[in-house]
């Protein structure tokens, strides 16, 4: 091989050791970064704290809490709508319990305009009557019956046996499914509590069962029987074997049982 080739030979070999040297040497790109846009919000009002049943609202109790705006929900307050909506809700009672950072709705309020609490829950059309209890929870299923659930109502009262020979008492449900009010001054469960004791029950009835109530209250003694939440929309009573007849004297009704 001639001097001149080995020389072009080498500054080649040369040239290529340089050339992927600085290839080496030479920083790498960094990687593109994604760019990510924040979803749009909105200002939704929402409770700062917890707000128990029957508690009126202060301003304190009100926020605004930035929320994403395709996942609002409906039926809540907005900020873009109703601005002033916190002038509006301060003052309401609450009907039903409000939990911290839950949406407000209008329909969880009421404005009571000066009257008392109970009466400004009550449906239209329904009446509140309180019916004596025991305390010890003899004639209230043990005590474990809380506002908000649902009863029956047992009349229990001294009737006649039909075979003539002194008295017997008779047991018999008047009312059905009716929602528990309050049990003495309690209006809903607090604190987990399982038991609440009272000397009274508050029911809601209609006008027409508003009568019977009370004189089943001054004819004999009332139990209250609770209902499952399963059956607690059924009003039909359960088949079953008649224990006793109707005896009507001086124009009286009144049941005996049979022997």
């Amino acid at each position: 091989m001639s001097p001149a080739r080995i020389i072009i030979l080498v500054v080649a070999l040369a040239a290529g050791l340089g050339a992927m040297l600085l290839v080496q040497r030479r920083p790498s790109e960094p990687a593109p970064v994604a760019k990510i846009e924040a979803a749009p919000t909105v200002p939704v009002l929402v409770a700062a704290s917890d707000i128990p049943l029957g508690n009126t609202v202060t301003a304190n109790d009100l926020r605004w809490l930035d929320w994403p705006l395709a996942s609002v929900p409906t039926g809540v307050i907005r900020k873009d709508e109703t601005p002033e909506a916190e002038k509006e809700i301060v003052g309401q009672v609450a009907r039903y319990a409000v939990l911290g950072a839950e949406p407000i709705r209008r329909e969880k309020l009421i404005k009571t305009d000066g009257t008392g609490f109970l009466s400004a829950v009550l449906p239209s059309g329904m009446r509140a009557v309180a019916i004596s209890t025991d305390s010890r929870g003899a004639n209230t299923a043990g005590g474990f019956i809380l506002p908000n659930d649902r009863v029956d109502v047992v009349s229990t009262w001294r009737g006649e046996a039909t075979s003539g020979r002194g008295e017997a008492y008779v047991s018999e449900v008047i009312l059905r499914n009716l929602r528990v009010l309050a049990i003495g001054q309690n209006v809903q469960e607090r604190n987990g509590e399982k038991v609440v004791v009272g000397e009274t029950a508050t029911l809601e009835v209609d006008p027409a069962q508003v009568e019977l109530l009370i004189q089943g209250q001054k004819t004999g003694t009332l139990s209250l029987a609770l209902r499952s939440l399963k059956d607690a929309g059924e009003t039909t009573p359960p088949t079953q074997a008649d224990n006793s007849m109707t005896l009507v004297r001086y124009g009286v009704t009144s049941k005996s049982v049979k022997p």
